[in-house]
């Protein structure tokens, strides 16, 4: 009898996202056990239930997905699950939460792709300006951008305290160097634009962040990503389906929709190596990227 394909996944939250659900099967995925609520202290026992219920030869049919909207806790989640597998039985593990290392993965490995084919150039020594720093998508991208060797700036909207806090653990976890910046005013805002070389917005969806006007000050950027597809744009000028069309500010623009069809394409290639593995994966954000680039050809 043929096994099925079971996902289980863990949230912190009270939901588990229904994006994430349909992705999952998709890819493959036979049936898929939502588990809300969950704890860090919770990872074990949920772990080793699921490890020990099928036979050695049948556990990479077992996969575990982690949700939720905390990063950290994420990838503190998989490094419990992972330390929490009795090989031979061990499964495959996946934390993407709120989608976001599947998004920041997208977003720059479009960029990489774009510096690549109009500047012959890549990340290193570029200045990157993150705006929507604070949030996991752009905080992710930062460290992406500072492993790729640029100089990375993350902006919080609510000023300078809270992204003091995650360049601080974004440090001490990965060792990368990354700037906080105030972005408490339109002034603030306007002040990193003159030196940027690249512009990620990763702002809440459906806000504004940097106008036309503002971006004439940008004199030297030459990419600019943003993520958001809720109306209207973080940065204006930056349309839903931009593939490195020209932006009043002269730069090449990547609107939310070309990444986004990247990000798709990467959580589902993620979800089916866990269908179709033979060894357990750990796939977090840095394997995310790897994959976005494949599918860029880069």
């Amino acid at each position: 009898m043929t096994k099925k394909n079971i996902l289980h996944m863990l949230s912190p939250q009270q939901n588990i996202s229904p994006f994430d659900v349909n992705m999952a099967c998709d890819a493959g995925y036979d049936l898929i056990i939502p588990y809300t609520n969950v704890n860090l202290s919770d990872i074990k026992s949920l772990v080793q239930d699921a490890i020990f219920s099928r036979s050695v030869s049948n556990a990479q049919k077992t996969g575990i997905f982690i949700c939720g909207k905390d990063a950290s806790l994420a990838l503190d989640m998989m490094n419990t699950a992972r330390e929490s597998m009795v090989p031979p039985f061990e499964v495959s593990v996946f934390p993407d939460p709120a989608g976001s290392f599947t998004t920041a993965a997208a977003m720059v490995a479009c960029t990489e792709k774009t510096l690549k084919e109009k500047f012959n150039t890549d990340f290193k020594d570029k200045k990157v300006i993150i705006y929507g720093g604070k949030g996991i998508v752009g905080g992710i991208s930062s460290i992406m951008c500072s492993e790729a060797g640029a100089k990375c700036t993350i902006v919080g909207y609510d000023g300078i305290e809270n992204v003091s806090k995650k360049a601080k653990e974004y440090k001490d976890r990965f060792d990368v160097e990354i700037t906080p910046g105030d972005g408490s005013s339109d002034e603030l805002n306007s002040s990193y634009l003159p030196d940027a070389d690249i512009i990620f917005c990763a702002a809440r969806a459906g806000t504004q962040v940097i106008s036309l006007n503002q971006m004439k000050t940008a004199t030297s950027v030459k990419v600019i990503a943003d993520v958001n597809a809720v109306p209207p744009a973080g940065i204006e000028g930056v349309k839903l389906k931009d593939d490195n069309q020209n932006h009043e500010c002269g730069a090449f623009s990547i609107g939310p929709l070309t990444s986004g069809d990247v990000k798709v394409k990467t959580q589902y290639e993620m979800f089916k190596r866990m269908c179709n593995t033979d060894k357990p994966l750990y796939l977090n954000f840095q394997e995310a990227l790897n994959i976005s680039r494949n599918i860029l050809g880069l």
